[in-house]
């Protein structure tokens, strides 16, 4: 296929339509039908828990083992053995966190970003308080929007632990150097635990080839249901000390998943990744779910940042707004197509309660990544306002924000 078929996409998305402009995605993605199929086959057919001799739990185990299996496609890993699902990203990195800082000591340090959500953030200021931790602040470049490893070196030291940081930034929308980043850590003896919750919807992530140690993201920011995924190297996964009941399984994956496996969720979980895959088809993909998704993205990509372009563009001509993030040409691989922006003017809750009023979905406020809102010098309570892309968004709607925001800060 040539271009992107972006309207036979939409159609696989039953609250697509004239009425409302969904670019809130940053927060939250819409569902394709499919998701919400497998999620009701599964709570009809498969509502057991598992380990049971009858059908209901064979296909509730099916279901388990599947969602994993996707899961390891999607985020690159080397088996569903290295997927941990949970309630949420933050949950994950709470229990993490403590698993991991039941090794450490007073006076052992660990880094955290000026540019995190605070579900990488406070969970390792939680346990550096309990555990007599030293805390060491890395901050992104305000010109480049980045992490930048000249600023890294400086905080890593022998007794550095870990290093947690983010893929892509829920406010700037800017990706760091993972790569680069996870080496000097390692290298330096600290394990690595990365937040790609904003990056998954936009780029194929590639856990295992990226050089960290740990790495979450949410389902439902990538089309899927309200989950967090884990992934983690299996040797460290095997042998971390597990926050779980007594009984609770041994073995991975389920030695680190706390409770009975919401089952109707792993159908949803799966069937996201599966749509990902049928669009990886569309676009002329063939060969292995993996080839299939890595596809799916490049369009994607190749779909959304054009419009993250002509987004930014429109919205500089109007006068004295500001991009908080990224905004030459050249450097758009190196962010997402989440857009916020601030206008001395105007607040940008009372912009956010304008443009829902007209049927255009966007969020206003810090958005949980608290520290980068302080580090811009931003308002804390009133921060950005917010303009997340997805692949399902048009051009058209791209004009009709950038038109109705110019008629509101005239």
């Amino acid at each position: 296929m040539t271009g992107f078929p972006v309207d036979e996409v939409r159609r696989q998305f039953p609250a697509l339509g004239a009425a409302t402009v969904f670019l809130d995605n940053p927060a939250g993605t819409q569902v394709p039908r499919q998701v919400m199929d497998a999620t009701a086959a599964a709570m009809a057919g498969a509502a057991s828990n598992l380990g049971g001799c009858f059908q209901a739990s064979r296909d509730a185990v099916a279901i388990y083992e599947g969602a994993h299996a996707a899961m390891a496609d999607l985020l690159g890993a080397d088996s569903g053995r290295e997927i941990v699902v949970g309630q949420s990203m933050s949950a994950l990195t709470f229990q993490i966190s403590r698993s991991l800082g039941g090794g450490w000591k007073s006076g052992d340090e660990i880094i955290v970003t000026r540019m995190d959500h605070e579900g990488n953030v406070s969970p390792w200021l939680r346990l550096a308080q309990e555990r007599g931790l030293i805390v060491r602040w890395l901050s992104f470049n305000p010109q480049t929007w980045r992490i930048e490893p000249q600023d890294l070196q400086p905080l890593l030291r022998a007794n550095t632990r870990l290093l947690a940081l983010n893929y892509a930034s829920n406010l700037t929308g800017s990706i760091n150097p993972v790569a680069e980043l996870s080496k000097m850590a390692r290298d330096a003896g600290a394990l690595v635990y990365v937040d790609a919750v904003q990056f998954a919807p936009h780029g194929k992530v590639e856990a295992a080839a990226l050089g960290c140690d740990f790495l979450a993201c949410s389902a439902y920011k990538f089309f899927g249901p309200h989950l967090g995924v884990l992934w983690g190297r299996e040797s460290l996964l095997t042998r971390l000390d597990a926050c779980a009941v007594r009984c609770a399984p041994r073995d991975l994956p389920g030695r680190h998943e706390v409770g009975t496996p919401q089952t109707e969720l792993l159908a949803g979980l799966s069937a996201a990744v599966d749509y990902w895959a049928w669009l990886g088809g569309r676009v002329g993909a063939t060969g292995d779910r993996r080839a299939r998704l890595s596809a799916a993205y490049r369009a994607a990509t190749a779909h959304e940042m054009p419009l993250a372009r002509h987004l930014i563009d429109g919205l500089l001509q109007i006068p004295q707004l500001r991009v908080q993030g990224i905004t030459d040409a050249a450097c758009m691989h190196r962010r997402v197509p989440t857009v916020s922006l601030t206008h001395p003017r105007h607040t940008n809750r009372r912009l956010a309660q304008a443009l829902a009023e007209l049927g255009i979905n966007v969020w206003s406020g810090h958005n949980y990544a608290l520290e980068a809102a302080r580090h811009l010098g931003l308002d804390e309570s009133d921060g950005v306002l917010r303009i997340g892309l997805a692949h399902y968004n048009t051009r058209g709607e791209v004009e009709r924000i950038v038109s109705e925001l110019a008629r509101l800060m005239c």
